[in-house]
């Protein structure tokens, strides 16, 4: 059951996702000024691809996700909340007064090892704090705040692009503030009353949970791990690329400007937070869910053949900003979010999606190192080909096993899928069917 419902739920569900906002933030604003860090301390190609796979976009966040999920297991959600927005805080600052490309590289990784710590405690703390019907309803409104990170950075990065990098600077001092204000609200959460259950049984059984021990033992828990890492996995190969590279690929592969670069990622932005809001926020809790996910997930595919085979004209740049934009708020992430947190007890909730998100964040981090040295060397159209066959991959996997969660508790869900809410390691009642993990 949750543990506040109405305004309470909304109000501790907006204040978590400020995680969100600035875990996207942190990455455009870092991607929105790629170019002038480049000319500004004469960046390699190594460099840059370095910078992208050690942010928040890569393996920054994919350390963070895998240490914060295990102690906000351990030690609570609050935990994270208490201190993490300081860390990154303190990471935004560094970039903002950067002067050599150490001290660059310092502040991504801090500002990831934050975000990633933050993100799964965000999804699990919305979850368990969600009435049955409005689960989806509350991870859209974060997954919102997660779109509303690029459109409002990417439009700030245009009103700023007259000041060169100096406006990029002023973007990271700006997220410093929003990381202060989302700390002052966080620390005053109350904590999950599920989590304070569990640990409350545990005490009273003596038991003591080993950290993954569990998570890997159960076959339910392998399947539900290949799943969704399949499904997150695939389709962030690509959004993470244009996460930190698009305004670079439009300004090298298209010959655009930063200033047009920008507004492009701000207009693509802005149809996901939308999407986000009146698409899945409105409708996840009541549409069909493989549907759902099987619209958004072509939709994207379609968005990269359309710009990988039509050449970069305004006219394809156009439909793949708004295809892709419509997408991306009704499409993999979303759904992982929600699916993340429901397929998982919750002695492990939080745990299980640190190891999946440092697995998506770590294959992004390679991904990154080798995805500007495609570019170079292949061409964009050979690279627009690899993202297609990535989507359609991660297009297959959620159709084909969407999970049948939808309208029911975390209780119900956890005792249909191992007989119990305790999730034992044994195997025994490892009796879900084809269609679903």
């Amino acid at each position: 059951m949750s543990d506040s419902s109405g305004k309470g739920s909304l109000k501790s569900t907006m204040a978590v996702s400020l995680t969100n906002f600035l875990d996207s933030g942190c990455i455009v604003a870092g991607a929105s000024g790629l170019t002038l860090w480049t000319h500004e301390f004469g960046l390699s190609s190594f460099e840059v691809g370095l910078l992208g796979a050690l942010s928040a976009n890569a393996f920054g966040s994919a350390i963070g996700a895998l240490i914060g999920g295990h102690l906000s297991d351990k030690y609570g959600r609050k935990v994270i909340y208490t201190y993490d927005m300081i860390i990154y805080l303190l990471g935004a600052l560094i970039v903002t007064f950067s002067v050599n490309f150490p001290m660059l590289l310092a502040g991504f990784i801090v500002t990831g090892v934050a975000v990633g710590a933050g993100v799964p405690a965000s999804w699990t703390y919305i979850s368990e704090t969600s009435e049955d019907t409005d689960r989806a309803r509350n991870i859209g409104i974060s997954q919102f705040a997660w779109s509303m990170g690029p459109a409002l950075i990417f439009t700030l990065g245009v009103l700023f692009a007259p000041l060169g990098l100096m406006g990029n600077r002023i973007l990271f001092a700006i997220l410093a503030v929003v990381a202060f204000i989302a700390w002052s609200l966080q620390r005053n959460l109350n904590e999950s009353k599920d989590w304070e259950e569990q640990k409350a049984k545990e005490k009273l059984s003596g038991e003591k949970p080993h950290p993954y021990k569990e998570l890997f033992s159960n076959a339910i828990n392998i399947k539900s791990l290949l799943f969704l890492i399949g499904v997150y996995m695939f389709w962030n190969l690509v959004a993470g690329a244009m996460g930190f590279f698009m305004p670079f690929v439009y300004e090298t592969a298209g010959g655009l400007t930063n200033l047009q670069a920008n507004l492009l990622q701000a207009v693509l932005w802005i149809f996901t937070a939308l999407a986000t809001y009146f698409g899945f926020a409105k409708y996840g809790d009541k549409a069909n869910h493989r549907i759902f996910f099987f619209v958004g997930a072509a939709m994207a595919a379609a968005s990269w053949i359309i710009l990988t085979f039509a050449g970069m004209n305004w006219t394809s740049l156009w439909l793949f900003v708004i295809i892709w934009g419509v997408s991306a708020g009704i499409g993999a992430q979303a759904w992982y979010a929600l699916w993340a947190t429901e397929l998982f007890p919750t002695k492990y909730r939080a745990g299980s999606q640190g190891v999946m998100f440092f697995v998506v964040r770590a294959s992004a981090g390679v991904w990154s190192i080798i995805f500007p040295t495609i570019l170079s060397t292949m061409g964009f159209k050979a690279a627009g080909t690899f993202m297609i066959v990535l989507l359609l991959i991660s297009l297959v996997i959620g159709t084909i096993w969407t999970p049948h969660t939808q309208g029911k508790s975390l209780e119900e869900i956890s005792k249909e899928r191992y007989g119990t809410t305790d999730a034992s390691t044994d195997d025994s009642d490892d009796s879900t069917s084809e269609q679903e993990v």
